[in-house]
């Protein structure tokens, strides 16, 4: 059920992004009052202006987004070693569960002190994987904004693409959709146990970002286009999951040729008498 409860919360914090970035409709300029409005949304679009090689506001987009991500870099690679910690411990969250199989009070009291234990001693935040969301959210939030309010942003173009409607030809849509799922089946490959929550956050992710993508600005879908390829990019290179899995695959090698020769020493074999 915590499963579930996850998966719906990551669902339902990604919905907020689209209702809360509707909230505005006035147009953003430097004599827009408010904190969010004037030092947030406002900044935001004069950041993508200074990024916008030749004027051309899906270059400053592109520009801007890579930006985030690189500023976001540290604390994407905290999530990830935060969460390859958290699998790593699997067989003994598995031991504790099965030690605290009751479901009373008691027992389940003394299970979660274990686990926060467990937790404390390795370093691992079981929560860590939220927060990269969490900090995402107030970006993509005044991102939308900036190129719906700001007049210079709103009237943007790039290639095909009048940046405050969507993409007439699904392109970039689509584009998002394909690297949303890499860079979510790609982390998921390097966990030891896949469980059900995350095989359907592989899959639903992608089709909300398509569906929302249909009929909002496609300036944000360039950029879940720019920021989920740089998500993709980033996982092959801090935590390659072909490369975790080999590593895997090697320690218990290791480990069972190592369990084989303490076998061998405790029970050596009797030599063979030679036949006449």
């Amino acid at each position: 059920m915590k499963k579930y409860k996850r998966l719906l919360l990551m669902a339902g914090l990604v919905m907020l992004v689209f209702v809360l970035s509707a909230c505005g409709t006035a147009p953003i300029s430097e004599s827009s009052t408010g904190i969010w409005d004037r030092y947030i949304v406002y900044y935001f679009a004069e950041a993508i202006k200074f990024l916008s090689v030749g004027g051309n506001t899906g270059i400053g987009i592109i520009l801007f987004t890579l930006v985030i991500r690189v500023i976001l870099l540290p604390l994407m690679h905290f999530q990830t070693k935060s969460m390859r910690k958290t699998q790593e411990l699997q067989p003994q969250m598995k031991a504790l569960q099965e030690k605290y199989a009751s479901k009373d009070p008691e027992t389940q009291r003394l299970f979660k002190e274990e686990q926060q234990r467990l937790y404390s001693e390795h370093g691992v935040n079981p929560y860590a994987g939220c927060l990269p969301l969490l900090v995402q959210m107030p970006i993509m939030m005044a991102l939308y904004q900036s190129i719906s309010r700001v007049p210079e942003l709103k009237e943007g173009s790039f290639l095909w693409l009048n940046l405050a409607s969507p993409d007439p030809y699904l392109i970039l849509p689509i584009l998002a959709a394909v690297f949303t799922f890499a860079s979510s089946y790609l982390t998921s490959m390097s966990q030891i146990e896949s469980n059900a929550s995350l095989k359907i956050m592989n899959y639903v992710m992608p089709v909300m970002i398509f569906m929302m993508g249909l009929s909002l600005a496609s300036g944000l879908s360039l950029y879940w286009v720019i920021s989920n390829a740089f998500s993709v990019g980033q996982t092959l290179l801090l935590n390659n999951p072909f490369k975790i899995r080999a590593e895997r695959a090697e320690k218990i090698k290791q480990q069972k040729e190592l369990e084989r020769a303490l076998e061998k020493a405790k029970n050596p074999k009797k030599k063979r008498t030679k036949k006449r």
